[in-house]
């Protein structure tokens, strides 16, 4: 892992180096409460996956990154640098299965606390804009 406060001296210079995920709340009417995980390019500012469902556990945001993947081609070609992971401190993201995940595909984890970072303001703001 890496602290977000040492990750943000340099910004993004092309799509595919960063890659922000949050997951906001939808109360869908007749059939409760769900949880949208989005990937955020942070360069492009491009929803690059998203999936909706009943929880909200590492295997959603794997299951979104993996969507992620194949979609933008990463999951196919060989590339120097995968993604960097940008989240919050929630619990699917603390995970050791995420972790593993993270670990199995080559991508780096930098953490922030939630409101806090710099970085992280787009995507909390893309879920923040959904939800109204």
């Amino acid at each position: 892992m890496i602290k977000a406060a040492n990750e943000f001296k340099d910004k993004t210079t092309a799509v595919s180096q960063l890659w922000q995920t949050d997951f906001t709340y939808l109360k869908i009417t007749g059939w409760g409460w769900y949880y949208l995980s989005t990937v955020l390019d942070d360069f492009s500012r491009y929803i690059v996956a998203w999936r909706l469902g009943p929880t909200m556990c590492a295997s959603d945001v794997t299951a979104t990154l993996d969507q992620a993947l194949a979609v933008s081609g990463l999951d196919h070609i060989a590339v120097a640098h995968r993604p960097r992971l940008l989240s919050d401190n929630g619990s699917s993201y603390v995970a050791d299965d995420l972790a593993k995940w993270l670990d199995q595909k080559g991508m780096q984890h930098v953490r922030g606390a939630p409101y806090h970072d710099p970085g992280k303001d787009r995507a909390e703001r893309s879920s923040a804009g959904i939800r109204r």
